[in-house]
């Protein structure tokens, strides 16, 4: 069985673990479905604002599809709630992509 479809299996359980949508978000990437790839970040974040790690992958696809506008709306959104969250971690990440977009 493939990641994809185990990831649906899983998800069968439990439809709203942003993990194991986040995880099936990245697989999409992987296999050239962006499009995908970007409804699945977007639910996820509409339905878990809290959930960090999608602003940044988000943020990267959107970058990656020439739409440099969106990619920096969703890193600021994400900054900001890596910052009510506590997340330094990705409060970094974010940040660095923010900064290294807006130096072009």
């Amino acid at each position: 069985m493939d990641r994809l479809a185990k990831l649906a299996e899983m998800l069968v359980q439990n439809p709203a673990d942003s993990f194991l949508r986040h995880a099936m978000a990245l697989e999409h990437i992987k296999a050239g479905r962006d499009g995908t790839a970007r409804e699945l970040f977007e639910a996820i974040l509409a339905h878990d604002p809290g959930y960090t790690g999608s602003y940044y992958h988000l943020g990267k696809l959107l970058e990656r599809s020439n739409d440099a506008a969106s990619a920096v709306a969703w890193y600021e959104r994400g900054i900001e709630a890596a910052r009510a969250a506590g997340d330094a971690h990705s409060l970094g990440e974010l940040q660095a992509a923010l900064d290294d977009l807006n130096s072009w």
